[in-house]
Order: structure tokens, then sequence, then C-alpha cells
């Protein structure tokens, strides 16, 4: 068989323009795994209410942060590849989850090449319904009614490896050698606490009380709250932080239902109102800088701490398309290519 990579991120509009962040947006909120309501009530509620009201203001938001190439998630992600594609021999392709340079057009691409072996691999260290599960469903959607001869192998969450601890250490250590601060948040994106209950394998160890998460259980392998923790604690002993000076948190929320806790907005405010001068912020759920990291996290989180008395906001950039990353990858990748046929990649 030929073996080949698709490697899938989130996506991203077009341009700035409201039209396409909309366009983008209704794709985007619209997927099940995304917002997990039946159909008729998502409906409703995206293409009645947030597709009537948001576009506008997250464009506004995209306009902030567009790059003269075009969405940074995009060109970061390229970027990426190009790396990557450069340090093995294996043909690698790039796609979204939403938008443009969709899955679909990553496996003609791959097919094309003559590729029927391909390894899927989701750009994000964590398993959550709304990343890694839509992706990989998706994939093999698109496999059995366009590919039927192909098959996929999806590469499991990352978040514990420890050559990404190890990127993601380093990454952290540069982005703050020369920094004084004094406490290091680590931002992961939110999801509501019903998605966690869904994903328990076992039906009932997921509590979300702040104890289920550090005990063990066939649960974490589905489990996005379990994941973020292990990793904020991997990099924390990585980089040999002294505890109290670094803590987790979720940021992103949408609509009134439960999210993660606790969330991120609300943690900068309340370490500005407690005396804390320097911060700095950390976002290992993304690995491409992107309107969540660039807006959301370095500019509204640094207003909210400087509102609520803070001075020093320090944004940690996420690890993009570093050289250390792209070797880590390009490494999965010829370690798959001489695994024996059918063997599965752990």
């Amino acid at each position: 068989m030929n073996k080949g990579v698709l490697m899938v991120n989130l996506g991203s509009p077009d341009s700035t323009d409201p039209k396409d962040v909309k366009k983008y947006l209704g794709e985007f909120l619209m997927d099940e795994r995304v917002i997990d309501v039946p159909y008729a009530a998502r409906a409703l509620l995206v293409k009645g209410i947030i597709l009537n009201t948001r576009p506008k203001k997250s464009a506004e938001a995209y306009s902030k942060i567009w790059w003269d190439e075009g969405s940074p998630l995009i060109v970061l992600s390229q970027r990426l590849r190009e790396k990557v594609q450069s340090k093995t021999n294996l043909p690698v392709e790039i796609a979204m989850r939403y938008g443009s340079l969709s899955i679909k057009e990553g496996l003609q691409k791959l097919h094309d090449q003559g590729v029927d072996d391909v390894m899927l691999l989701p750009l994000y260290p964590h398993y959550a319904m709304a990343t890694t599960e839509t992706i990989v469903v998706l994939a093999e959607e698109l496999r059995a009614e366009f590919f039927p001869k192909m098959k996929i192998t999806d590469v499991k969450p990352f978040y514990n490896k420890p050559e990404y601890i190890k990127v993601l250490g380093d990454s952290i250590a540069e982005s703050l050698k020369g920094v004084d601060y004094e406490h290091l948040l680590f931002s992961y994106h939110g999801v509501p606490e019903r998605h966690i209950r869904k994903s328990d394998v076992t039906k009932v160890h997921c509590k979300i009380d702040g104890s289920c998460c550090s005990s063990q259980s066939a649960a974490h392998e589905f489990c996005y709250r379990h994941q973020c923790y292990e990793t904020t604690r991997l990099v924390g002993n990585y980089l040999g932080l002294e505890p109290l000076t670094f803590s987790t948190s979720f940021q992103s929320r949408l609509g009134f239902d439960p999210w993660l806790q606790p969330y991120t907005d609300r943690t900068i405010e309340r370490m500005g109102k407690e005396g804390f001068k320097k911060m700095a912020i950390a976002t290992p759920a993304f690995v491409s800088d992107c309107l969540e990291t660039l807006e959301e996290i370095a500019m509204e989180g640094e207003e909210i701490f400087h509102e609520a008395g803070g001075k020093d906001f320090h944004t940690i950039p996420c690890i993009n398309d570093r050289d250390d990353w792209a070797a880590v990858i390009a490494g999965w990748i010829n370690d798959w290519g001489i695994v024996e046929s059918g063997r599965a990649l752990a």
C-alpha cells in the first residue's frame, strides 16, 4: 500500500468579510458534535440567533489578527506542513475541518498521488467531541463514500507524549526567558460539561468534582478535562515549576450551559484584583495561533488584566511551525511508515 499523511486543523473564514465569517460560523456551529442538541434546536439557535448577531462582531475580531498572507491559523498550518514534508519522503497534505481546504480535498490530493493508506493527524493534543472526534468521524464518512479502497489510521491524542511535552515546555521556557512573572496560567479551550459526561465510556466516573480527573480510570482516554490537567502537570514537572505558581483554566465558552471551570476571563480578572501585577499565559489546546489566542487572550485577556489592576501580561505563542515540533511530527510519520501493515499507531 502507498502511504500518505493528512494533517487536519480547525479552519478559518476565507476573509474578514462578515459574509465569509457567517458562512464559516454556520458550518462550524451546525456540527452536531460542536453544539450537541437536536437538529431543530441547533438550527434555531445557530441560524435563527447566532448567525444574525455574531458574524459582524467576529469579523471585527478577525480583522484585528488577520495577516497580509491571510488567516494566521491557515498560514501557520501550511508552514508546518512544508517543514514536515521536508523531513519525510511520504506525501503530506493539510486540511481543515471547516471552511476551505476541506478534508475531502485533502484526501483527494493524496488519492491523486496514489495514496491508499492514510495517517490522519488531527492537530489537537487532546480528545474532544468537537475536535478530534468530529475530524475522525467525517474522514471515515468521506472515505466510505468517495475513497472506499483507502485505509485511514488516525493518530490518537498526544497530550502526554514526552516528545510533545518537551516541545511545548521548551517553547514556554523560551518565551519566558527574561520575563518576570508571578503566575503562569495554562488556558485551554472550554467545552460544555455535558461533553465530558457524554464521552465517559464508564458512564459513572466523570463527575467533574475536582477528584475524578486525578484518579485512575478508563474514562481518561476520552476525557478532555483530564487530558488538559495532565498536560499542565507534565509541563509543570518538565519546567520544574513551583506549586501554586501555575494553574489551569478554560476559555471561549458559548451560551448559558455550564462549561468547564475555572473560566479564563474570570481567572485573569480575579488575579488582577488579588494584587498580581505580572502574569504569563499559555494556550496548549491550540497548536496554531488563531482568533482564540491572538485576540481573545492576547488582546481581550490583557485588557481584562489591566482593568483589574494588573500590569504586565505576557502571552506565550503556540508551538505553530517550530522546527522541533515539525521534527516530532515527521518522526511519528516516519515511524508509522515502517510499521508493518495492520498495526495500529499508538
